[in-house]
């Protein structure tokens, strides 16, 4: 055996693997975007905004509404990725898909005041996942993000203050929701894992 073969990250077709890759993308993607912005606004004031009860209760607030909207499109992310090896199925990998995404909301309970946002979001992802489905797949710089809106209409940092950063605030989501496609490409066995779901949905409907 080769001594790269050694050192080789095995890709997964596991469904729980993603089921855990879908929560800790969409995860990361909302905090990374939010705090990192958050950060660079606030500059030298950075501890005074963050030890600040007004800002963090709205940091809160913001952080979990753009999470549900991430993991809405990290889901749509990986159909998209998916989809070309499904054909014929596309439906089982938006059921499936839908699935997920419900357990993944399930697994991180939001704040009572976050939950109808959270149903929501469960309930719209369905109809959003069908109307990507009536086209050819999207890659990631091409994906409509639900999260985009729900970004500008939560952070903490007043409108007036962002003038001149929408394009840079737009960029930076974009960039990770680029570069969770390019880990759901380095960790996944694309193939095998979209026969795994198949077969695990039709194992449950069995």
């Amino acid at each position: 055996m080769a001594l790269f073969d050694l050192f080789r990250t095995r890709r997964s077709a596991a469904p729980e693997d993603l089921a855990h890759f879908l929560q800790a993308q969409g995860a990361y993607v909302a905090q990374k975007t939010v705090l990192d912005y958050c950060r660079v606004k606030s500059g030298r004031n950075e501890k005074r905004y963050f030890t600040d009860e007004d800002f963090l209760q709205a940091l809160h607030h913001c952080r979990w509404q753009v999470y549900f909207a991430a993991l809405s499109d990290v889901t749509a992310l990986v159909e998209a990725h998916l989809r070309p090896y499904l054909a014929g199925d596309e439906s089982i990998l938006a059921e499936t898909l839908v699935a997920m995404h419900a357990d993944a909301l399930h697994r991180e309970p939001p704040p009572d005041e976050e939950r109808p946002s959270a149903e929501v979001a469960r309930d719209i992802l369905p109809r959003h996942l069908a109307e990507l489905q009536m086209a050819p797949p999207l890659p990631a710089h091409r994906l409509p993000l639900l999260a985009e809106p729900v970004l500008f209409a939560t952070l903490p940092i007043h409108a007036e203050q962002r003038k001149g950063e929408s394009l840079a605030i737009r960029g930076a989501l974009r960039f990770q929701i680029v570069t969770t496609q390019q880990e759901l490409e380095r960790r996944f066995d694309a193939t095998a894992l979209a026969l795994q779901l198949v077969a695990a949905r039709m194992g449950r409907a069995g």
